[in-house]
Formats: C-alpha cells, sequence, structure tokens
C-alpha cells in the first residue's frame, strides 16, 4: 500500500463543474426517458395486432439487435470537456483502483502469511520426522546387534550341547568296545605278564589289553595325524597285533615293521 501515492481532498471538483455534469447526466436521463417510452409504445402497438407472445418477443429481439448494432457503430463519447470535472473523474477512478490494490495487497500479505506458518509447520513436521526415523535406526541396528550375539550365543549352546552328546555318545562307545574286548579277548595269562625272550631271570613286562591298544592306536591318530604311526614295544601281545593287522584295523609302516597305525576309516 506504501507504494501507491495518496489521493488527497484537492481531488473533489468544483462547484460549477459538478453543476454543469450534473446538467449533462439530466440531459441523457432524459433522452434515454424518451428512447424507453418510445420502445413500450412500439411493443404496446405491436402486441394489439399480433397478441402473440411469440410475435412480443420477436419484437424485443429486433429492438435489442438494433440498440446492439447501434452502440456498436458509436464511438466512446466524453461525459464533459470541462478539465476539472475529467482531472475529478481520474482522481476518483484511481482512488478506486487504489483502494482495490490495497485490498489484494492485503489479501496476499495474509496469504503469504499463512504460507510462512504452514511452511514452519511442515518443516517442523520433517524435522520430528527425521528425529523419529533416526531413532528407529538406532533400535535397528541395535536389534539386529542382539538378534546377532543372540544367534551366535545359540550356535555356540548348540554346539556345545552336541559337543557334549558327541563327548557321551564316544564315551558310551568306548564302553560298549572295552566290555566287548574284555569279554571276548581277554588277556592270555591270568596275571597279565609275559616273560621275555632269552631272560627267564629278569622282571616280567605287563600287557595291556585289546582294548587300550585301541585306545593307544586312536589317541595317535587324532593327536598326530600326520604322525599317526605307534611303535611295538613288548607289552603288545603279538596276537592281537595280527588280529588287527588281519582284519585291516591296523597297517604296517611301509619302511618300518615295528610301527603301526590306525585304518583311516574316516578318510
Amino acid at each position: 500500500a506504501e507504494y501507491l501515492p495518496e489521493i488527497t481532498k484537492d481531488s473533489v471538483c468544483p462547484v460549477d463543474a459538478k453543476e454543469e455534469l450534473l446538467d449533462e447526466c439530466e440531459s441523457i436521463w432524459k433522452q434515454m426517458e424518451e428512447c424507453q417510452s418510445k420502445l413500450m409504445l412500439l411493443g404496446t402497438e405491436t402486441l394489439l395486432k399480433s397478441d402473440a407472445k411469440l410475435s412480443l418477443l420477436m419484437m424485443r429481439v429486433k429492438a435489442l439487435t438494433a440498440e446492439y448494432n447501434q452502440w456498436q457503430k458509436r464511438s466512446p463519447e466524453l461525459i464533459s470537456t470541462n478539465p476539472d470535472v475529467l482531472l475529478a473523474l481520474g482522481k476518483e477512478e484511481l482512488q478506486k483502483v487504489k483502494n482495490d490494490l490495497e485490498m489484494v495487497l492485503s489479501t496476499v500479505q495474509s496469504k503469504n502469511k499463512q504460507l510462512e506458518e504452514d511452511l514452519k509447520r511442515e518443516q517442523q513436521w520433517h524435522e520430528e520426522q527425521e528425529q523419529i526415523l533416526d531413532t528407529l535406526n538406532g533400535i535397528e541396528e541395535e536389534t539386529k546387534t542382539q538378534v546377532e550375539q543372540l544367534s551366535k550365543k545359540r550356535a555356540f549352546h548348540e554346539l556345545q550341547s552336541k559337543m557334549l552328546k558327541l563327548k557321551i555318545y564316544k564315551e558310551e562307545l568306548l564302553n560298549a568296545l572295552g566290555e566287548f574286548l574284555e569279554e571276548h579277548f581277554p588277556l592270555p595269562e591270568k596275571g597279565g605278564s609275559a616273560k621275555k625272550k632269552n631272560s627267564s631271570e629278569e622282571p616280567a613286562v605287563e600287557l595291556i589289553t585289546l582294548h587300550e591298544i585301541l585306545e593307544i592306536l586312536i589317541n595317535k591318530s587324532m593327536t598326530t595325524p600326520h604322525e599317526p604311526y605307534v611303535t611295538i614295544n613288548d607289552s603288545f601281545w603279538p596276537p592281537y597285533i595280527e588280529l588287527l593287522l588281519r582284519y585291516g584295523i591296523a597297517l604296517r609302516h611301509p619302511e618300518d615293521p615295528n610301527r603301526i597305525r590306525l585304518e583311516a576309516f574316516h578318510v
């Protein structure tokens, strides 16, 4: 509104100009009344002759068409040629335009203010959504970490449980194997000893059971798989060694017959 010039009170037209303008308006108004009277008389005569609504409407159409053509042919005329009157009218029109522009400006400013408030609310909502998204991402990462840890712990416990079951199963198998071997493959002598050849006075060597021989071979194969051979000594009863070799349970060293190893059944 500050860009629009103010219309001062000096814009009021002089008294003579007002009277002149009023006289011209009264003269034009009289002419319009005369034309209206002629049209009314013309319409009345036509109505009396035809007495038909359609004819009346047609006459009105013709009258309006003639008036329209007449206005099309006429060029705009100034109501008054008095400079004071024209200046006053121009200032009045400018004041109307100024008022309209002020209203438009006020409306636009109000709309802009509303849009700014909406923008602030949208920005605040956007920031809140970003904070919520960051929080959810943090919770998701924390949950993933917890799930991974729980998964690892679960896998570790499952592995421990399987190892314990395997250990128990291994002990059961070894116990069953020991009982079977003790029952069907006892030591050759009741005392469990054998004298060395060519030396009857030396102390006897304690023989080990077939079960113990198999345990030695199994432990050697598991602890040092790259060197699984065991050296045969006097505590190994030869028939047991021959039994293991004959049935493919043990193999001799290709270069040293006094060393044997367990057959690699797991390969």
